[in-house]
Parts: C-alpha cells; structure tokens; sequence
C-alpha cells in the first residue's frame, strides 16, 4: 500500500502516465484517419458501381478505360494517385481527381468524428451514417438519383441504432423517419400543384426521411433551413453561369446530406446561435 500511494503520489509516474494517455489519444486519431482513407477507397467503388447495379465485391477494381486490374499496390489510398500522377499505369489516361477526394473526404469525416466522440460506440453509428451520405452525395451528383438501397434500409438501420446506448432516443428517431419523409412529401406534392411540375424528387423524400431517423426530428428544422439556403445560393449561381436558365437541373441530395453533416457536428451550436437572434 505504501508503494502503491508512492506511485500515486509521485508527480513524476503522474505526467508520464499523461503522456501515455496523450500518445495512445494521438495515435488512434492518427488510425482513424488511415481508416477513414481504406474506408473511402472502397466508397469510390460504391459511387461507381452502385448506379451501374453492379456489384460492389467483385470483381476487383479496374481501369474504368482500358479494364486492366488495378494492382493492390496501385489502390493505396491517394498516395497511389500520387506516385502515379493521376494517370492509369496501363493506359496513361487521367485517373479522376474526386478518387483522392473522396478518399479524404471519408478520412477528415473519421477523424472529426474521433475527436468528437473518442473511441464510443457513436463513432461507429455516425462514420456509417456520414460515409452512407457520401455516397448519395456523388451519387446524386453524377446521375440525379438517390439509390433506395441506400435510403430505404437506411432508415430502418437509424432506428434500430437509436436502441443502442448513447444514441438518440428511438421515439425521436421514429418521429424524425414519418417528420422527414413527410415534410418533403407535402412540399412536392404543394409545389406539383402550384406550378405544374415536378421540384423534388422521391429519393430526396426519402433521404430525409433516412437522415430524420439517424439524427431525430429537432434537427430537422434546421437540416432543411440550412440545406435550403445554400441549395439556393448554389442553384442560383448554376442558373446565371450555366447558360441553360431554369432548365438546370440542382441534386438537393447533396444539400441535405452537408446540412445533416454541419448539424451532426454543430447543430446544437447553431440552433442556439440561431434562435439568439430573435431573442
């Protein structure tokens, strides 16, 4: 025992556990973002098979140009794209710059979500629902489809986390599903009649029905304040730039997944932000 509180006592064994404590916190921060890397690697291959309804295992990764297989040591995670100057080894032709994009994208997303949540069994909740956003992002972006493989199991998989502890409640989760689906139903259904036609697609319904369930319904107002806005900022730019007037089309799946995102991390913060200006 007299040892035992000399230890404790002991201001020297006290910082170099510290120390300890701080190198293995340092480390982990350093492997999630090396996963979030291996992670997003493998949401490349989703982005572009999924649409294709290919399968996402097999078979391995090729050249999307010439069909040669792609080497393991050439699908290193961005540090490939480097060595290889983004071009193919086989054809020479130019590899897309969003490959590495993603690939960091999914490793700050990782990382951000480490240093929020630490090593708890909400990092694990929220990396599959962030990278499952990712995906309809580019998705959305490159086809203007949101696929219900991922929107429709998605919703279901929310609420079944929400009976995990730490997460939200499931009663909330199960509100947010109805609140989110439904509110962009009436909103589509309100804008068909008023205009004549279509302005919101079903797989962006569903979508925030997905993001209702992960994230519960108080969010939801300020998701859609926040996804609305900048939809309109962007879409306006897109209008006057584009050349093609109203005719443009603008993916909101995008939107809604980067308000999902910003109010997953700072929600709380904005409402009380928000809600201060009339106060």
């Amino acid at each position: 025992m007299l040892l035992l509180g000399a230890i404790v006592a002991d201001p020297a064994a006290g910082e170099e556990g510290s120390a300890s404590k701080m190198d293995l916190y340092s480390l982990l921060a350093v492997f999630s973002f090396i996963l979030g890397l291996m992670l997003g690697s493998f949401l490349n291959v989703c982005i572009y098979r999924i649409p294709l309804k290919e399968s996402i295992v097999t078979p391995s990764s090729k050249c999307p140009h010439c069909g040669q297989a792609v080497r393991f040591y050439d699908n290193i995670p961005v540090l490939s794209f480097l060595f290889l100057r983004g071009k193919c080894r086989h054809c020479g032709h130019s590899i897309s710059w969003r490959y590495p994009f993603v690939e960091c994208l999914c490793g700050f997303l990782s990382f951000s979500l480490y240093i929020k949540y630490g090593v708890d069994i909400q990092y694990i909740v929220y990396i599959i629902f962030t990278l499952a956003l990712v995906v309809v992002t580019f998705i959305d972006l490159d086809h203007k489809i949101i696929p219900d493989i991922i929107s429709l199991p998605g919703v279901g998989v929310g609420i079944a986390v929400s009976f995990l502890p730490g997460t939200i409640f499931w009663f909330d989760s199960l509100i947010g599903a109805i609140a989110g689906g439904g509110i962009l139903f009436l909103v589509a259904v309100g804008y068909e009649r008023i205009t004549g036609r279509d302005g919101m697609g079903g797989g962006d319904i569903k979508l925030l029905s997905m993001i209702g369930a992960w994230m519960g319904w108080k969010l939801l107002p300020m998701i859609l304040l926040i996804s609305s806005f900048s939809g309109a900022l962007i879409g306006a730019v897109f209008i006057v730039f584009s050349g093609k007037g109203y005719r443009v089309q603008i993916p909101f799946g995008p939107f809604l997944s980067a308000g999902a995102v910003l109010c997953l991390f700072f929600g709380e913060t904005i409402l009380h932000w928000y809600l201060g200006l009339f106060v």
